[in-house]
């Protein structure tokens, strides 16, 4: 976790879809999953934070594409910039955000891959974080 009660701004490529996040903020996982893969044209690189603590100050554009049975995905619907995933069901506490679109600088470090077993042939993974091969 970083940054106790920070509070950090993001934003999609075009800005019609800004947000605030209170921190502490996860640290960075890297997910290589095959729906990560397709959203992001590579893998996504996400943080999180309480549902509660996330403040969208603009969110017309905002879109949410329901993925699979049990989460979907936020992203900007005139840049298609990948913003967001979520769990549905009820409860769910967090949402992910896309850490590229986090205004810098955020302090956060890359800590774990994860579903490395869906990986894209053309890249390899750092021998210095862990991989999963799922989500454990």
């Amino acid at each position: 976790m970083s940054n106790q009660g920070s509070i950090y701004s993001g934003s999609c490529l075009c800005g019609a879809v800004r947000y605030q996040a209170i921190g502490p903020l996860r640290n960075v996982v890297a997910c290589h999953c095959t729906q990560c893969r397709k959203t992001t044209g590579h893998y996504l690189a996400a943080t999180n934070v309480s549902r509660d603590r996330l403040q969208l100050l603009s969110s017309k554009t905002l879109t949410w594409f329901r993925s699979s049975d049990s989460a979907e995905r936020g992203f900007c619907a005139q840049c298609g910039a990948n913003l967001f995933w979520r769990r549905t069901h009820e409860g769910a506490s967090t949402v992910s955000i896309s850490a590229g679109t986090l205004d810098g600088p955020t302090g956060l470090k890359v800590v774990e891959h994860i579903f490395v077993a869906d990986k894209g042939d053309y890249y390899d993974l750092p021998d210095n974080v862990p991989c999963k091969a799922g989500y454990e």
